[in-house]
């Protein structure tokens, strides 16, 4: 066994499901244990290591703190870059989720095993590595970020963004398949309202049905929307995508429902933005006369992401991953929320999204064991 895979395999036994998904005071629910575990592990290779407090305890609501683990490897000399590595370390939870990590047929099963402690123990595991060889930078400062709530509401990420940290490069830990992915799509979670008359069942004629009204706006979203989406293309992205994911109306059988609401996912490209698409959207049921109230319910703008591959370090880091052209990918992560708080990111790490939040998620071990390597050869590159 690895390091690596000895040091992943130990971060899959500790539970870390994100608490939004789970009861107050569950057992499996926080990152702490995670975040500890990482800071002893980077400790006794000698990185600095400190706690970026998040989300601060609730008594009321009986919720512990939540905080980032930060470990840094300086340089010898005086630092001329700094390079962030910054997976996240919260998973998501499904009905019997188990926390036992099983190698089997060269993979290594067991929840958050791609999604992302792969690229966790892929990052720390490199930077341990380096921290002890001859061929340590001299001038480039690696800094890594282990992050809070990237499945719900970003605030690791978006705290770390928001306390002025700055690096040239961040290498955001996703299943990437070692690819390095440049462009992400954004996430918009819209909610649209309509509102109509109730009356009797047996008298329909006298009231106005909401759910009808929404009906029609559902079709009219997944299909005139939809390929109006379709003849928009990113390069990397291709198009913007609609979903209504939810829909929620009336009361009982025999009364006209006077409200309906439905809640829609659309993924956003470069370029676009909520603003722009509540104008189409406005637009369209314009157009078909319907009408709706229309309401976010994010937490916070979930941005999409493009970086510039022309970027020196971004092309150095395409160079050691034998990559002639950057990739893009369908899912939001925290790279564009430290790509808005002014630090350039792209997305990186072992595994295959599709099999993220799976029931028997798994990575390849060889995969893990080429990412660690392929981060240790960038950054004996790096001056």
């Amino acid at each position: 066994m690895t390091r690596t895979e000895k040091l992943l395999a130990e971060l899959i036994a500790l539970p870390s499901v994100n608490p939004a998904f789970l009861p107050p005071r569950h057992p499996l629910a926080g990152e702490r244990q995670v975040a500890d575990f990482l800071a002893a592990t980077a400790a006794r290779a000698g990185l600095e290591v400190e706690f970026q407090k998040v989300v601060l305890a609730d008594s009321h609501h009986k919720t512990p703190s939540r905080a980032n683990v930060i470990a840094r490897l300086r340089p010898r000399n005086k630092i001329r870059q700094t390079i962030l590595l910054a997976p996240h370390l919260d998973t998501v939870g499904a009905e019997g989720t188990k926390f036992i990590p099983q190698r089997k047929n060269g993979r290594l099963y067991g929840r958050g095993a791609c999604d992302t402690k792969g690229s966790v123990a892929a990052m720390l595991g490199a930077l341990c590595e380096l921290a002890t060889a001859k061929s340590r930078p001299q001038e480039t400062e690696i800094v890594f970020a282990g992050l809070i709530d990237e499945e719900n509401a970003q605030a690791g990420s978006r705290a770390l963004a928001a306390s002025g940290f700055k690096a040239d490069l961040a290498i955001v830990g996703e299943p990437t398949k070692l690819q390095v992915v440049t462009a992400h799509k954004g996430s918009l979670w819209i909610q649209l309202e309509t509102r109509g008359r109730a009356a009797h069942g047996a008298t329909p004629h006298l009231g106005k049905n909401a759910v009808h009204e929404m009906a029609r706006i559902v079709d009219a979203l997944e299909t005139d929307y939809a390929a109006q989406l379709r003849r928009r293309k990113h390069k990397l992205l291709g198009a913007g995508t609609v979903n209504t994911g939810k829909i929620s109306g009336g009361t009982q059988p025999n009364i006209v429902p006077d409200r309906c609401v439905i809640e829609i996912d659309r993924r956003t490209l470069p370029g676009e933005s909520e603003a722009s698409v509540r104008r189409e959207i406005t637009a369209l049921l314009r157009a078909k006369k319907l009408s709706a109230k229309l309401s976010s319910t994010k937490h916070a703008p979930c941005l999409p992401l493009e970086t510039d591959a022309k970027l020196p370090l971004v092309r150095q880091f395409l160079g050691a991953a034998k990559q002639t052209r950057p990739v893009g990918v369908d899912y939001f992560c925290d790279a564009a929320v430290l790509a808005a708080g002014g630090i350039p990111s792209v997305v990186f790490g072992p595994g295959d999204i599709a099999q993220a939040h799976t029931a028997d998620e798994w990575i390849s071990l060889a995969e893990l064991e080429r990412g660690k390597d392929l981060l240790v050869r960038f950054f004996e590159s790096l001056p």
